[in-house]
């Protein structure tokens, strides 16, 4: 974990928003990777994380139980999307972001802040894969994140975050970083959507 937090943000926003802005409206009720999220919930949990990390890069306190707003539903929800992963992106830039604690749990901050960075990239493939887009994360992006949730796939895990690991043939030998990091968090890195 080598590179400010918001470069490392800028970069998966980068990659990430293009595939958000590229969904047509009739693949919002489309399956994605995430079992239990269509891509129009997805998009919305996606919106919640993002507005949410913005409050705790400023160590404001947040509440992840309160029900995603569907974002779809606002006129222009892509602009919407791109601007508060703009303003997320900013957030975590500001002076004293990623020093001390943040959230109830009492986290570094810069292990939150990974946390949303995690949520960007890997959500982005979920988008994509749901659409039929492709999609390919910034490595040095990978490595960040497989370092980090590699540490977090326990309390993950407990917290129900992440899904079981997903098992990768000959345990994972020859598997790349990025599929490493989609088997942690419960993803089979060969999921294509349903024909």
């Amino acid at each position: 974990m080598t590179k400010p937090l918001s470069e490392l943000l800028r970069t998966a926003a980068e990659r990430s928003l293009p595939v958000v802005r590229a969904i047509p409206d009739e693949a919002l009720s489309a399956p994605t990777p995430c079992g239990e999220y269509d891509v129009r919930r997805l998009l919305a949990h996606l919106h919640q994380v993002v507005v949410n990390f913005q409050s705790l890069a400023a160590k404001r306190e947040v509440d992840f139980s309160a029900e995603a707003e569907d974002v779809c539903l606002r006129p222009g929800w892509r602009d919407v999307l791109t601007a508060e992963t703009a303003a997320l992106v900013d957030a975590w830039g500001a002076p004293g972001a990623e020093e001390g604690t943040t959230g109830a749990m009492g986290l570094p901050a810069g292990v939150v802040g990974r946390m949303v960075l995690g949520d960007l990239v890997i959500h982005a493939w979920d988008l994509a894969r749901a659409t039929g887009q492709e999609y390919a994360p910034d490595p040095a992006v990978v490595d960040d994140v497989l370092e980090a949730f590699q540490q977090l796939a326990p309390t993950g895990r407990a917290m129900g975050a992440f899904g079981p690991e997903h098992p990768l043939p000959d345990a994972g030998a020859g598997a790349s970083p990025w599929e490493r990091l989609l088997a942690l968090t419960g993803r089979d890195p060969a999921w294509t959507r349903p024909a």
